[in-house]
């Protein structure tokens, strides 16, 4: 069973400015072993700044981020996918006009073995979309076949598809920035039982949004941004929806244990 006390990814005060402005004020940052930890905070408090500086789209002035208790530095995106960091967005990010498993592997195409593939370099399509299916089942996203075209699924198997290839190839931790935005309440509901199948593979998940039920949903442990800095990591279970969402306008002050992200 997987330990839930097991830091997987944290953060130490990081900053980040640019110019006058000051995205990121010494913020703090802990991912639990096999746990939900949603991410919340009002526009402006630097929450994507934060989450861009985790999954390597943004490199932090100062500060420093440790896996598994050992520092790494992320110059790019590509930097946190090697070291199994993958990042579900909220625009669907598909390509519609190609089939399911072309997007899965989209960037990670697999090549025929031998002379076809390393000369010739054809794609090896019939294990992509094998693959590609054994991973939709897992999930148990429910389409006919991976040479069905994306365009012609709906919005929540499209980002069904967009979470598959982060769970496919996220092997430490998933990231997912407000995944029901573009979602009717239906896929929304798709996106959530995502979410906890993929926790009840033992991936951590970090769940950026602004929909409080969905975060009282799924969510272990809440993180509360604000002015650029954790203010709070609190219990759901220990706070309502209305204290929670106090806490992320500074109306309630959290409790020395919040404070210290000891939810």
């Amino acid at each position: 069973m997987t330990n839930l006390e097991t830091v997987v990814l944290e953060a130490h005060n990081l900053v980040k400015r640019y110019g006058s402005v000051t995205a990121i004020n010494g913020a703090e940052f802990e991912l639990r072993a096999g746990e939900v930890l949603a991410v919340i905070g009002d526009n402006g408090a630097g929450k994507s700044s934060l989450i861009k500086a985790l999954s390597g789209a943004l490199v932090p002035d100062s500060g420093e981020i440790k896996m598994d208790g050992e520092t790494v530095r992320f110059k790019t995106t590509l930097d946190a996918r090697h070291r199994g960091i993958e990042t579900v967005y909220q625009d669907l990010a598909v390509i519609p006009a190609l089939d399911i498993a072309s997007n899965v592997f989209l960037g990670r195409e697999v090549r025929k073995k031998g002379f076809m593939g390393t000369v010739l370099r054809q794609l090896d399509k019939p294990h992509m979309r094998s693959e590609s299916m054994r991973h939709l089942s897992d999930l148990k996203i429910g389409v006919k076949s991976a040479t069905q075209a994306v365009e012609t699924l709906s919005g929540g198997q499209r980002q069904g598809v967009a979470v598959v290839r982060s769970a496919a190839f996220g092997k430490r931790v998933i990231i997912m920035d407000e995944p029901t935005a573009a979602l009717g309440v239906k896929e929304s509901g798709m996106v959530m039982d995502l979410i906890r199948q993929i926790r009840e593979r033992g991936l951590p998940v970090i769940l950026i949004s602004h929909d409080m039920p969905h975060v009282f949903e799924v969510a272990d442990r809440i993180h509360v941004h604000r002015l650029g800095k954790r203010a709070a990591v609190v219990d759901p279970k220990v706070r309502s929806m209305a204290e929670v969402v106090a806490l992320m306008t500074g109306a309630l002050e959290p409790t020395e244990e919040e404070r210290g992200g000891g939810a």
